[in-house]
């Protein structure tokens, strides 16, 4: 889940120690029992913020400010046919010209969108505002086209009042398996001051609406289809409690019946009500023409689940940020009485955790989807300084992305290794030809120039791409180097989308470490992704606008997200798409009971095995001056031999059997001084410090 944090303060060190569960009735005495759950007002609620939203506005706990499902589609719907036609329109459009996927998704999925919104054009042709159908038919099939080709990042966005809503029960539901291997369901959440009979973290679900749950993930599932089996899984099961309204249609039921064991052992059953609140603003205006929006690989649904989670459950977190998503404080402030504290509470959770293998340092990436990625980058850097130096758990279960230069810049921290940014490509197109021609000089701040000339060049040599250039500047990605020295464990599961699948995809391609996944894959989506909103104003900014623009505003706030570039491979596995296939751990662990209960505690542990298995290495430097004589303690282990380097211009090359101190002449203050350290050849440890 997005936000897996406890208000309870805790002990400083968190031990990853497993306790007996609950243990269940040997018999259950109590006859199944049908309740309507309800919300009691909880003592302590969070008080007030400020949102981005508005000024000076209240914002309310969501679960608070909600209304029933069936009162707020009582008042939805004012598209008129022409308006509806126009959405048609555009998505033909964007999915013809622009989406770099669709080769890949018709050829893969044996999906033809563009044909079913040529049918359903065709159809409109023929109604009237007297014959057309209902509102909520015609966003049911437009949502149906775009999930056809399984890709995330590709989005028909409902108009107002279904933006900026989510509706939602008021619990979650996560999958864990038992010694066997089979799958259990268990409330793992409940929004405070909700009620039910013997119900709670620990409950066990049986059946949904009458269907055995496991069946109603899977059909779900396909409803909302990932772009791999374990992301249609993941996305099925998340659906079932929590939608997101501006992209997912609402639910056809206005009450979902739950049976489950409750926590006696006790065979129980409960009707409850969807209701719909607004959720917690984005971090940015995806539609403007700036550098951050036209840099995003984000998978919007799981962006917009994440934030109504922490409205729902994670109210400390929302008052620190003032109602502000992935706001950074002034000063850190630490969330938990187990974490460090953060500028970024947010975005990180960082914290030591004592496993049966030693103790080590976990640090928790819940988003990507930041405005400055330096300052991302360097609290992270910060809070892995803070946290034990024999082994790193990065942790990056649920983040659905964000910006894209945050997740490159921060791959060299964990690493001795030059990053290579993953190259994107544009598919060829007459449109995105003429987007590129017109920013190929950087006139507005987003620079195409890369890409420019291998379209122009498409129509004569019958390229399906243009050349492969990377978003992510390679100087930004290499600025600093290695801060962390010791071994990393990366923890993925198949809700891991868009820039954190680049950011797996470059941390298994650095080899930078082990990948350990709760999940068979992540959710593959490989992708940079642009709003009809920004592909409009990028024809129409500098002025003169472009008066020849087939993109037409569109109507009641609806939207249009498409995966513009797609993401390539570096490394051994160079050229290979990322889209669809993700990227694979190479350690699997199955959640336990333990772990959705006790706070991860079987995961945190595997993790903690796997980096007691891998070397501890240490680079330390001390350096002093005497006139333009710089002399350079080193102090080393795991490391047997140590090059120098002065901006870039190699020095010397020393064997270690212990600390050795070396004077470099006629070296000036302000010059970078640059340690790479070997073992058995291999380069294994970086250091970098200006003199």
């Amino acid at each position: 889940m997005s936000q897996p944090r406890t208000i309870k303060a805790t002990p400083k060190k968190t031990a990853a120690k497993r306790t007996p569960a609950r243990r269940r009735a040997a018999t259950k005495t109590t006859p199944t029992k049908t309740t309507s759950a309800k919300s009691t007002s909880a003592k302590g609620t969070a008080g007030e913020v400020k949102t981005s939203a508005g000024k000076g506005a209240a914002a309310k706990p969501a679960a608070a400010a909600a209304v029933p499902l069936a009162t707020f589609l009582g008042s939805a719907g004012s598209l008129t046919l022409e308006q509806r036609r126009l959405l048609v329109d555009q998505a033909l459009l964007l999915l013809s010209e622009n989406y770099v996927h669709l080769p890949l998704k018709v050829a893969m999925h044996a999906v033809n969108p563009l044909q079913r919104l040529r049918v359903l054009r065709a159809r409109m042709a023929r109604q009237t505002p007297a014959t057309m159908g209902e509102e909520w038919l015609f966003h049911r099939e437009m949502s149906s086209v775009f999930h056809s080709v399984r890709d995330l990042h590709t989005n028909y966005l409902l108009p107002v009042p279904f933006a900026g809503k989510v509706a939602f029960l008021p619990f979650m539901i996560e999958k864990c398996y038992d010694a066997a291997g089979a799958e259990h369901y268990l409330i793992t959440r409940t929004v405070t001051g909700y009620q039910a009979p013997q119900f709670g973290p620990g409950a066990e679900v049986t059946h949904w609406n009458g269907t055995p749950i496991a069946r109603a993930v899977a059909l779900n599932g396909a409803v909302f289809a990932g772009s791999n089996d374990a992301a249609n899984l993941a996305r099925g099961l998340e659906s079932l409690t929590l939608r997101p309204l501006v992209i997912q249609a609402p639910p056809d039921e206005d009450w979902v019946r739950l049976t489950y064991i409750g926590l006696d052992g006790s065979d129980q059953e409960l009707r409850e009500e969807w209701k719909v609140a607004t959720n917690l603003p984005p971090m940015t205006d995806l539609d403007a023409i700036s550098e951050v929006s036209a840099s995003m690989g984000l998978d919007l649904d799981s962006d917009e689940k994440s934030r109504a989670k922490k409205a729902l459950y994670v109210r400390e977190v929302v008052e620190l940020e003032r109602g502000r998503s992935s706001a950074e404080l002034a000063a850190p402030k630490a969330v938990a009485g187990a974490d460090l504290p953060t500028t970024m509470p947010g975005v990180f959770r960082a914290r030591e955790v004592v496993t049966p293998s030693g103790t080590f340092g976990h640090l928790r990436i819940f988003t990507f989807s930041v405005q400055d990625p330096v300052a991302f980058r360097d609290e992270f850097v910060r809070l892995a300084a803070a946290l034990p130096q024999n082994g790193l758990i990065v942790d990056v279960r649920d983040n659905g992305g964000g910006h894209i230069f945050a997740s490159e810049f921060t791959l060299q921290t964990m690493t001795p290794r030059r990053i290579a940014p993953e190259p994107v490509q544009f598919v060829s197109s007459p449109l995105n030809l003429r987007i590129c021609r017109r920013h190929k000089d950087n006139p507005a701040g987003i620079d195409l120039g890369p890409w420019f000339e291998s379209l122009d060049l498409a129509i004569e040599t019958g390229a399906q791409f243009s050349a492969a250039s990377p978003i992510t500047p390679e100087s930004g990605a290499n600025d600093i180097g290695q801060t962390y020295l010791g071994p990393v464990v990366l923890i993925t599961d198949a809700r891991v989308y868009s820039a954190t699948d680049i950011f797996a995809a470059g941390f298994a391609d650095h080899e930078i470490g082990t990948i350990l996944g709760v999940d068979d894959n992540t959710g593959a989506g490989g992708a940079n992704v642009w709003t009809h909103g920004l592909l409009a104003t990028l024809l129409n900014e500098p002025p003169p606008p472009d008066e020849t623009s087939p993109y037409v505003a569109l109507p009641n706030g609806a939207n249009l997200r498409v995966a513009i570039r797609r993401t390539l491979r570096v490394g051994k596995l160079a050229g290979t798409p990322v889209e669809d296939l993700g990227v694979k751990p190479q350690e699997t662990h199955r959640m336990t009971r333990a772990d959705l209960l006790e706070g991860n505690v079987d995961l945190l542990n595997r993790a903690g095995e796997l980096l007691a298995a891998q070397p501890v290495r240490r680079l330390d430097l001390e350096t002093s001056f005497s006139g333009t004589t710089l002399t350079v303690a080193i102090d080393a282990q795991g490391i047997d031999r140590v090059d120098l380097y002065v901006d870039d211009r190699p020095i010397s090359s020393e064997d270690l059997t212990g600390p050795v101190s070396i004077d470099i002449l006629e070296v000036t203050s302000g010059q970078l001084l640059r340690a790479d350290g070997y073992d058995a050849g291999k380069l294994v440890a970086s250091r970098r410090r200006t003199v």
